[in-house]
């Protein structure tokens, strides 16, 4: 009579967290030599604009995959830390790292206060709620003359930085650093009781309230934590671009593929984001070089089109249907 073999026991909590962080780091380890034995100093600033996505997905991913909150105003929440680090900088001479932690203060705070006020609201509701936000902000900033107002700020980036080859490999590993750190949170919330409780917000909210879970508090939870890694997302922009106007930092696109990215890769999962966001904006940067940055939305919606009707669960549902 043959033994039935059971199922090998799950590994503890803290291992598999410790798993992706260790190999995590030292993928991006890996990266930084590939791109530093290359020696093209583009390959710094298309990665850049490529690991920016990839935080925004994993931020957005966090309320929308999670909760099912669609949350139009991403471009909002980026601006916010993107001048949050012009403020600090034209204030108190503070460069990209002081700015991330300030800008990570500041969105957060205001995705907080945005939760409290606009999170009663459901479904359409709350994603106008969301857009209206985005244009209230970029209204103030046009007409907020120290950084700029419509005419834009400038940042004075340094020549070289101890330790890297290049400005662009420093502001590339910044980058890199904040996408394994987004992603890694993501990641958390997804196995921890915050995530089970925003799958059930999203799966039936008033099903989840009358069991007793606290679903306004975890929706507050999730737009601080959201809200803080968008802004997160944008503050070493005006370091990357040397310049920064009110049209750039609101650009409809950001909006557009924050929401896109993970509905390709598969929202509602940590590693979808990060899949939609490399291969969409990868394939942005290649149409960017070869042809005209002006198709990036055209592929975006084609994209979107594409797996809507083919993959509506994005690229890791379509493998785990199969």
């Amino acid at each position: 009579m043959s033994a039935t073999a059971l199922p090998a026991p799950a590994a503890p909590p803290a291992r598999r967290h410790l798993s992706y962080w260790l190999g995590a780091t030292l993928l991006a380890l890996a990266l930084l030599v590939l791109l530093r034995l290359i020696g093209n100093e583009y390959g710094w600033y298309a990665g850049y604009f490529v690991l920016q996505y990839v935080v925004l997905a994993a931020a957005w991913n966090i309320l929308g995959g999670y909760a099912g909150y669609v949350n139009f105003g991403a471009a909002g929440f980026m601006a916010t830390g993107t001048y949050t680090a012009v403020v600090l900088y034209e204030a108190l001479g503070l460069g990209v790292l002081p700015g991330i932690l300030g800008a990570a203060v500041v969105a957060g705070l205001l995705g907080l206060g945005t939760g409290y006020l606009t999170l009663r609201l459901r479904g359409v509701y709350f994603s106008i709620a969301t857009l209206c936000l985005a244009v209230v902000l970029q209204t103030l900033v046009v007409n907020w003359d120290y950084v700029g107002g419509s005419r834009g700020a400038y940042v004075i980036r340094p020549m070289t930085v101890p330790g890297f080859v290049s400005y662009g490999e420093y502001i590339f590993a910044v980058m890199l650093a904040l996408a394994v750190l987004a992603t890694g949170i993501g990641r958390t919330v997804e196995l921890s009781r915050l995530g089970r409780g925003l799958q059930a917000i999203r799966d039936n909210e008033r099903a989840a309230e009358a069991v007793g879970v606290p679903t306004l508090r975890l929706k507050l939870i999730a737009t601080t934590l959201s809200g803080a890694l968008m802004g997160v997302a944008g503050a070493p922009l005006p370091f990357y671009a040397g310049y920064v106007n009110p049209d750039g930092a609101f650009n409809l696109a950001y909006a557009v593929n924050t929401i896109a990215m993970p509905l390709i890769g598969g929202a509602g999962t940590w590693l979808g984001p990060v899949i939609g966001a490399v291969l969409l904006a990868t394939l942005q940067q290649a149409a960017t070089v070869t042809i005209s940055s002006a198709l990036n939305l055209w592929i975006t919606g084609w994209m979107l089109v594409l797996f809507v009707a083919l993959a509506p669960r994005g690229i890791l549902g379509w493998f785990r249907k199969r």
